[in-house]
């Protein structure tokens, strides 16, 4: 039985072939954590702070108001305490902590029985106002913290989603390379996909960057934060057994316990546990940053997306009236038997969209002239430039005359292939220095032969009698030179 059964007719599918290493890479490109994580930790324990203080707040509270009802009013003290604190797993459960102040708080308050009502006008004035103030940096705090979060995780999620959608782009382009033979538009060229994935990806990777060091800095912060809720809770309590100091001896024994409870509490004893407990949910300040070179996606090395040959070329001005003469750009030819021109090989500042692409089977190879070569052939990008020239011919300049036929050689080769274009590793064809002295004085001519002499006084009108494009070519080898029969590695020239 073979793998793969074919359709009625022995045709059989095209199959996109994914590599388990491809999964990974997706992994390492797209992360597939919430970027909310850390954030949404730090609002948690926030919130749980509030309600610590919060805690105390009612404690002091009902204990102003057990000042006239005495003993039946404590009772109503021990019950704003009774229950655990929430989100109780983020302090530690052990003696000296915040769990264990409250767990003190609970057995003292057991024995306030008796209180006085001259410390009313004293804690309502002097105590609570502190926890208040406290509970209001902690409530500011955790809005400071989710609105910066949620601002930066936004961003993240935007730029991954982005760049997931270009990678599912390249997979779908390099899957139609497979099954088409690499006849495709010039905008479903997966070289230009994945020079698009790597622009979106380097975006992607600044926000994920930008969202970590905010909350970096935050989280740093956190200990000295708590540090000052720690103390106003210590100055608070110290206020509140100052004023009922008055009180009899066991109730003064009473308050001075819980004292000494939260003064045993050191200042980076929660925070230090806290960090330890979830060390694998917050972020390692020694961690490195991401860099766009360690990051890898799906085809980013299909065969599709390695040129044939790139480099700078120059090329002169369609505009008649233009005095502009050569400019030079780069350019590059890719498996898929296009021609693309961009203003630049940098892929990061800006999108990089060919501003001219040409199919070459469709389009007529002139013959090299010195370092001078012309292209016949559709503009079919889509700038603005494709929709007013159309067909036009287009000269081009190598920096050499070497660099020129080196071009030409792998022009004619993609022109002349019947299915995807490839390149071998072999080198190319060496030229001699004597076949290198031709005549540049003049525009590049087109020969009757592709191998014929270049040295007519001047260059004729455009042919297509032995000119590659134009006409189904049986083999490339048939249309070109001897010496460039075999196929082009790829390289690069001029860079």
């Amino acid at each position: 039985m073979s793998e793969k059964q074919g359709l009625a007719g022995g045709i059989s599918l095209p199959q996109r072939q994914v590599s388990q290493s491809s999964s990974v890479l997706s992994d390492d490109a797209v992360p597939g954590g919430d970027p909310n994580t850390t954030s949404a930790l730090l609002g948690e324990r926030l919130q749980a702070w509030k309600h610590a203080v919060g805690y105390l707040e009612e404690y002091i509270t009902a204990t102003e108001k057990s000042q006239r009802a005495h003993s039946k009013e404590y009772e109503k003290i021990l019950k704003t305490i009774a229950n655990p604190l929430r989100e109780g797993h983020h302090f530690d459960q052990s003696l000296g902590g915040i769990a264990g102040l409250f767990e003190n708080m609970r057995v003292n308050t057991q024995g306030l029985a008796n209180s006085h009502l001259e410390t009313e006008k004293n804690i309502k004035g002097s105590v609570l106002p502190i926890l208040a103030r406290l509970h209001t940096e902690i409530k500011n705090k955790a809005k400071e913290l989710s609105s910066g979060a949620a601002k930066g995780a936004k961003e993240v999620d935007k730029a991954r989603n982005t760049t997931q959608k270009h990678i599912e782009l390249l997979g779908q382009q390099t899957a139609n390379f497979e099954s088409t033979g690499g006849k495709m538009n010039s905008y479903e060229d997966p070289y230009v996909v994945r020079r698009q994935v790597l622009h979106r990806l380097n975006k992607q990777i600044l926000e994920e960057n930008n969202s970590r060091h905010d909350l970096l800095a935050v989280q740093n912060n956190f200990s000295n934060f708590e540090n000052h809720v720690i103390e106003v809770i210590q100055q608070s309590l110290m206020a509140f057994n100052q004023f009922v100091g008055g009180q009899a001896q066991k109730s003064q024994t009473l308050y001075g316990d819980m004292l000494g409870a939260a003064q045993r509490v050191p200042l980076d004893f929660e925070w230090a546990n806290f960090t330890v407990r979830n060390a694998e949910r917050l972020i390692d300040p020694s961690e490195p940053d991401r860099k766009i070179d360690d990051a890898r996606f799906p085809n980013e090395n299909h065969k599709s997306t390695k040129p044939l040959i790139e480099g700078t070329l120059s090329r002169k001005s369609r505009n008649k009236l233009s005095m502009a003469g050569y400019s030079t750009s780069y350019y590059v030819i890719t498996p898929s038997k296009f021609l693309h021109g961009f203003k630049d090989n940098d892929n990061f500042r800006t999108d990089p969209t060919p501003e001219l692409s040409i199919y070459l089977p469709d389009a007529v190879i002139g013959a090299v002239n010195g370092d001078k070569f012309n292209i016949k052939g559709k503009d079919v990008s889509k700038g603005i430039g494709s929709k007013l020239s159309g067909s036009s011919e287009i000269a081009f300049k190598g920096h050499t005359a070497a660099d020129a036929e080196k071009w030409s050689e792998v022009i004619r080769l993609a022109a002349g292939a019947t299915g995807p274009a490839a390149a071998s590793s072999g080198p190319s064809s060496p030229i001699s220095p004597v076949s290198e002295k031709k005549n540049t004085s003049g525009p590049p001519g087109y020969s009757e032969q592709v191998t014929g002499s270049t040295s007519s006084a001047k260059p004729g009108p455009i042919q297509t009698q032995g000119i590659t494009g134009g006409q189904t070519v049986a083999s490339p080898a048939s249309a070109i030179p001897g010496s460039a029969v075999k196929d082009l590695a790829p390289e690069k020239s001029g860079v």
